[in-house]
């Protein structure tokens, strides 16, 4: 039986590394945020409050359009991995857009939400934001550099809200700082251990629990040692 797994996470925590990963080791689907390049990105990070609601809603139209589309194939056909969820885009725009700009915003992603698929489980990755600051660095994009820490916490704890009231599907969250599942097999084979024990109902002894159940604050297999 194949599955739809979807990878969430901060910026530079690794979610699009993993799903490559996914594709490759398991012949999985691959499913990326939409490759168009947002023509209001770099304005929106030096003037957020000038040019929030037009970056929005053109991150609103082309996920919707690749969901869509996603949900009129043969979805289920094969295992499908996403390095996003269709919810991450109310969670930026609650973060960015406020009065009547959001209420326009919020009546559109409600109507919107309903045609997108659900996900059989979804996996958050994170880390310290000190550390995606360090990677956010490190991958040396222009327009990423004016990230403020602030940003990246306030944005980690509207996800933390998304998933203690998601019931679409099991939600499992990570911490990367110490995996390098790209490099290192060992940790690469793990990982997908953990993938594969949750999806089968046999889930890999010390790994996390779905969010919000009775150890929630288990992050990590790997740092358990």
């Amino acid at each position: 039986m194949s599955h739809y797994i979807i990878i969430e996470g901060l910026i530079g925590v690794g979610k699009t590394s993993l799903c490559r990963i996914l594709e490759k080791r398991w012949g999985a689907r691959l499913i990326l945020e939409p490759a168009e390049d947002n023509p209001f990105l770099a304005a929106f990070y030096a003037d957020a409050e000038h040019y929030a609601f037009p970056a929005q809603m053109f991150y609103l139209a082309t996920r919707y359009d690749q969901q869509v589309r996603l949900a009129q194939q043969e979805l289920f056909s094969q295992a499908v991995v996403s390095d996003y969820h269709f919810a991450k885009d109310r969670i930026f725009a609650q973060q960015t857009l406020s009065g009547p700009e959001l209420a326009l915003y919020e009546r559109f992603a409600a109507l919107l939400h309903e045609r997108v698929p659900r996900p059989d489980l979804v996996l958050f990755m994170d880390a310290p934001t000190e550390v995606i600051r360090s990677r956010i660095r490190r991958r040396a994009i222009h327009a990423e550099q004016v990230i403020e820490a602030r940003y990246l916490d306030n944005l980690r704890e509207r996800y933390m809200a998304l998933w203690t009231a998601y019931t679409e599907a099991p939600v499992y969250i990570v911490d990367t700082t110490s995996i390098n599942y790209v490099d290192d097999m060992a940790d690469q084979e793990r990982m997908l251990a953990m993938i594969q024990g949750w999806l089968d109902g046999r889930p890999v002894p010390g790994s996390p629990l779905p969010f919000g159940g009775p150890d929630p604050g288990q992050l990590s297999l790997f740092d358990a040692g």
